[in-house]
């Protein structure tokens, strides 16, 4: 058995076929994705990899399935070897196999139509990595995985696939962790003994889906995790110079008409590494930006809630702001996000009376939440003083 160290999890333990994954070519290269693109360049420590995200994503998806076996041995068989354990942390280990260069920074480049979650199925059934199920799968193969990133099939499928992204998944339990270490801050902590120690699987009734909820005592750690979650959106995620940095990366990549290949080995070729290179020898305004953190300077920006309607009224203002000083010299981000919904469906509490509730209704730390919903602009430095008049003329201090 393979032993891996893990800077957030300690020993991480890996069986022949998750050992054989990791040495393989698309793991492999996952270890030259950067976890949150181009943030090295804000928080100095963040370094860290889409490889090992890959790695905590699988022993948390060990432990989250333990917890709920322990409770629910009908449901989930117990085992450390049974099959819905080891197919729940090989679909963690590979869920994010198909991650573009600088992950989420330029997601939305690839030919075809496709997306990361797309290219992840596509590289499963690569030839590789077949090859390593038939040699150590013991009936598990690479189309059960994808499956179960697709959805899952049937109550106990579905079941698995929420554990690796839905309501309250291995996800966003790691990269919380994970990014908070690495960035130096500590906005993404949150009781991971706790959460882990009251989740169970629930359901309203005989006709629903399993979904993944707590116990009443979990709430508090649920909340943390949210709060975790809110924190470093706001501050890490949707970063102010981050955000601009990422948007010359896209603006350099529209420039030169690159698109992440929709072929899977052609894809393997493309990682961080291979596009920074592309980059230093291009004279692109936009790249130049990136390498050498000579960037447009913020003109302005809105508060980081805006309601529905000054969402509108602001985004109304955004051609006359292009008419008159020219796309080629703003560039403009909104940052979106619901922090306390974390996928569709609810998460459920268990009362200590074994009454079921939503997690909105038995926190109220949550009803409060709302929707981050904020616009910048930033601008080639020459014109960064006229747009920023403008806008504040137009939209006000």
């Amino acid at each position: 058995m393979l032993t891996l160290r893990d800077p957030v999890h300690g020993f991480v333990r890996a069986d022949d076929l998750e050992a054989a994954l990791l040495d393989s070519r698309p793991l492999q290269r996952l270890r030259f994705v950067h976890q949150l693109g181009l943030a090295s360049m804000v928080f100095p420590g963040a370094e860290h990899s889409r490889f090992s995200h890959a790695v905590g994503a699988m022993e948390l998806a060990g432990r989250v399935y333990d917890a709920l076996a322990a409770h629910q041995p009908d449901l989930l068989p117990p085992e450390l070897g049974s099959r819905e354990r080891r197919l729940v942390r090989l679909a963690a280990l590979t869920h994010d196999l198909g991650h573009a260069p600088f992950s989420h920074s330029a997601e939305e480049h690839f030919e075809d139509g496709l997306d990361h979650e797309a290219m992840s199925r596509r590289l499963l059934a690569s030839p590789e990595l077949t090859v390593c199920f038939e040699r150590h799968g013991e009936g598990i193969g690479p189309d059960d995985v994808a499956a179960l990133l697709a959805g899952g099939e049937g109550a106990v499928g579905r079941l698995l696939a929420r554990v690796v992204s839905g309501e309250l998944d291995v996800d966003k339990m790691d990269y919380l962790l994970r990014d908070s270490l690495f960035c130096g801050v500590r906005y993404g902590s949150y009781d991971l003994d706790r959460l882990l120690d009251t989740v169970r699987a629930l359901r309203q009734d005989e006709d629903d889906d399993w979904g993944i909820g707590v116990e009443e005592g979990g709430v508090h750690a649920r909340e943390a995790l949210v709060m975790a979650r809110y924190y470093m959106f706001t501050q890490g995620y949707f970063n102010v110079t981050g955000k601009v940095l990422e948007l010359h990366l896209n603006g350099w990549l529209l420039d030169e008409g690159r698109r992440w290949p929709s072929d899977p080995q052609a894809f393997l070729e493309e990682d961080d590494v291979a596009v920074l290179a592309r980059m230093r020898a291009s004279s692109s305004q936009h790249a130049q930006a990136v390498l050498h953190r000579d960037r447009f300077p913020l003109a302005f920006e809105t508060r980081e809630h805006l309601a529905p309607e000054e969402r509108q009224r602001f985004s109304g203002l955004l051609p006359e702001l292009t008419a008159r000083f020219g796309a080629h010299r703003l560039l403009i981000s909104n940052s979106a996000k619901d922090p306390h919904r974390l996928a569709k469906a609810r998460v459920l509490v268990e009362r200590y009376d074994g009454t079921l509730e939503p997690m909105e209704e038995a926190s109220q730390f949550m009803r409060h939440l709302t929707r981050i919903d904020t616009f910048r602009v930033y601008a080639a430095r020459e014109v960064r003083d006229a747009v920023a008049e403008l806008l504040r003329e137009r939209w006000g201090d």
